[in-house]
């Protein structure tokens, strides 16, 4: 079985790097019955952490987002890969892309059991549509 690759759309909070901060807003979510495909924060300094969104759906993380009063970051694309985990499965889609000279800005990949794997694979957005290419659509 080969991987899935699906174009996905994510949007940035900025908050403060404390406890409970993150899982406030994602009780709120719960709440809100948003499902998210991806989700992960990153200390960016100043006491300040970002943290990444993949929704499922737009429109509803979007409403929930404003009833939590989250300022969010603009649309920007993304890529989601899911497949059979097998060794080197992140590194095919690495490689699709380095033939297509796209430089990753950021990804996370890992095994979630049951014999599957997953990542979440940033680029410029100015590099989008050859990443596109690159990864076969």
């Amino acid at each position: 079985m080969g991987d899935t690759i699906h174009k996905v759309d994510y949007y940035h909070v900025q908050l403060p790097d404390k406890p409970g901060e993150t899982l406030r807003i994602l009780l709120g979510l719960k709440e809100a019955g948003v499902n998210l495909l991806a989700c992960c924060g990153f200390p960016i300094g100043d006491g300040r952490a970002q943290i990444d969104f993949v929704p499922e759906y737009d429109e509803a993380f979007r409403k929930a987002a404003g009833r939590l009063g989250l300022e969010l970051s603009d649309r920007k694309p993304a890529f989601l890969i899911q497949g059979g985990d097998r060794v080197g499965a992140a590194a095919d889609s690495f490689a699709k892309l380095a033939s297509g000279n796209v430089n990753i800005v950021a990804s996370q990949a890992l095994s979630v059991g049951a014999g599957r794997w997953g990542m979440i694979l940033w680029v410029k957005p100015t590099d989008y549509e050859r990443a596109c290419e690159a990864l076969g659509f």
